[in-house]
């Protein structure tokens, strides 16, 4: 799916990992697309790196709109975009000390008040599903939604659905800059100059680095490194283990097949935008906040790895126009729940960008939440 580069387009979208091919595939039926991305292929950087959840809480209530939103078309996607769903059996149980019930409440209060279905662990319950906690550990929250995301696949069917809708595709195309004419925008790219109509930024960590090459106020688009191992035990682990993770936000692991777990320390160190490369101390930091909660000895670590996390300023995802420069549009900011709520995001922009509204859930929510101009 690479191409040379047209003339003239109606909207050139900036990076082709999920936010710029969920999006493509939504709008490419309704007009002239082309997406451009600065690596040999898409998905390279936060997209093929993602620990590859599907979990309600995830993001927080501000969050939570857009990704009960995308259920339906992950798990049961129309059969012309795909002939089976991405999502697998996973749930999770979120896990605190004893010090910590105030904060286990205060979780399921605040999603079960968003319809989210979550339900309060009894420390022996809690003991039954991860089997192997410190007996400091005894307060939890049970999620039974949660779902595994087959992220390759999802990213893969929306650039299928892009290229038959007429979507083009030209890698190693950096935007270098662009400039405003009466008819759109003249676009240097890093495999030659485009003509387009409507310019989107769905960058990643370069959100903010784009905005400033098209002339256009940054959001404050920060990206934050992440770190995932894949640990192998020293014991079995069921196949039924569930994601973990610590309403603190210090932890996250579920299992990988048989006796071994991807593990995140929940690191979020500030980065510039680059090819995020994870850093021994965090490893070490995610096996010893393991060791602290379960027994499991570690037998070794197979693989290891980090990408990078962009948030806006009140860490909700921005998309939608700029107030300020109308045919420059935002898909940016959306952290760690970009794949959870790709369908969401990619139906409400595309609608604003002259595609039919979306139906069911997503027709429901206000894009207005997560615009540019509440910025100011």
């Amino acid at each position: 799916m690479t191409a040379a580069l047209p003339s003239d387009i109606d909207v050139l979208i900036v990076g082709a990992g999920i936010a710029g091919a969920s999006l493509a595939a939504e709008l490419a039926p309704y007009r002239r697309v082309l997406m451009i991305e600065a690596e040999d292929m898409p998905g390279f950087h936060a997209t093929g790196r993602s620990a590859a959840f599907w979990q309600e809480s995830y993001g927080g209530v501000g969050v939570q709109p857009l990704t009960a939103a995308s259920f339906d078309a992950l798990a049961h996607p129309h059969p012309d975009f795909s002939d089976r769903g991405f999502l697998l059996p996973r749930t999770a149980v979120m896990i605190g000390r004893r010090d910590e019930a105030a904060a286990v409440d205060g979780f399921v209060t605040a999603f079960a008040a968003q319809g989210v279905e979550v339900s309060r662990l009894s420390p022996a319950d809690l003991a039954v599903r991860v089997a192997g906690l410190r007996p400091a550990w005894s307060e939890g929250a049970y999620e039974p939604s949660c779902r595994d995301i087959d992220v390759g696949g999802l990213h893969a069917a929306y650039l299928r659905a892009a290229k038959r809708a007429g979507a083009l595709l030209a890698v190693r195309a950096p935007l270098v800059s662009a400039r405003r004419t009466g008819g759109g925008w003249a676009v240097e790219t890093g495999q030659g100059p485009v003509r387009a109509a409507l310019v989107v930024n769905a960058a990643g960590a370069w959100a903010d680095a784009v905005a400033r090459a098209c002339g256009v106020a940054p959001v404050g688009i920060q990206p934050y490194r992440r770190t995932i191992a894949q640990v192998r035990l020293g014991v079995p682990t069921p196949a039924t283990l569930p994601l973990v993770g610590h309403v603190g936000g210090t932890f996250y692991f579920k299992g990988e097949g048989e006796g071994r777990i991807w593990l995140s320390p929940h690191d979020e160190t500030p980065s510039a935008a680059c090819d995020a490369a994870p850093e021994e101390i965090d490893v070490a930091l995610a096996i010893d906040r393991l060791q602290s909660v379960v027994d499991w000895p570690v037998a070794a670590v197979e693989r290891k790895w980090a990408g990078l996390r962009s948030f806006a300023p009140d860490r909700l995802p921005v998309f939608g126009s700029d107030p300020d420069v109308p045919d420059f549009i935002w898909c940016a900011g959306q952290g760690g729940f970009g794949i959870q709520t790709a369908p969401a995001i990619a139906g409400l922009l595309a609608w604003q960008l002259g595609a039919p509204a979306p139906e069911g859930a997503i027709s429901a929510i206000d894009p207005a939440a997560y615009a540019r101009s509440r910025f100011g």
